[in-house]
């Protein structure tokens, strides 16, 4: 089986969605951004403020690359991680890719608690998510082949949804349960 993987900005429920889809699934889940904390043993925060955004998205690049190599995984990637091209070829390659789409407004509500997202530490998250969206979205749209909008959706609905889109790329047998027991 392809590998199923989630994009879309922070605050879209990528790795909540990721788990419960993985768990339905029976497929292991994986998450760049946890990824890159496990290898290099700091936070996202911490190599931000050490490495710069530009040390970050070396380290998410290479990631990208070794997990769209695993097969029959679901992946969570970073917000970030659409926008470097070769990133973008690895995703297509790697697998089905779902955007997780989800308004300024949506984000905001999610990840306004959250001192783990260093792009937010500044004095208006909201002009940031709508700069940042502005640039992602047709990045999102270009290596999406499905979207599906996660507002004010409870994430078991979500991934029903997820399941019946793959549906319609997948044959059935590889996507069953009974396939992956």
């Amino acid at each position: 089986m392809k590998n199923i993987i989630l994009v879309g900005p922070m605050g879209a429920g990528k790795s909540t969605i990721g788990r419960l889809l993985a768990k339905e699934l029976r497929l292991p889940f994986r998450d760049s951004d946890k990824e890159i904390e496990q290898r290099t043993g700091a936070s996202i925060p911490l190599i931000f403020d050490v490495e710069g955004e530009q040390g970050f998205r070396e380290r998410e690049h290479a990631v990208i690359m070794d997990l769209c190599q695993m097969q029959s995984v679901v992946l969570a990637t970073g917000g970030g991680a659409v926008l470097r091209k070769d990133n973008r070829d690895e995703l297509r390659a790697g697998g089905r890719v779902i955007y997780l789409c989800t308004s300024v407004e949506q984000q905001l509500d999610r990840t306004s608690r959250d001192r783990n997202r260093p792009l937010l530490q500044k004095p208006n998250p909201r002009e940031t998510l709508t700069s940042l969206m502005a640039v992602r979205d047709p990045l999102y749209r270009e290596v999406a082949d499905i979207i599906i909008q996660t507002d004010e959706r409870p994430p078991r609905l979500v991934v029903v949804e997820i399941l019946d889109q793959l549906q319609s790329f997948t044959p059935r047998e590889s996507l069953g349960r009974s396939a992956l027991s």
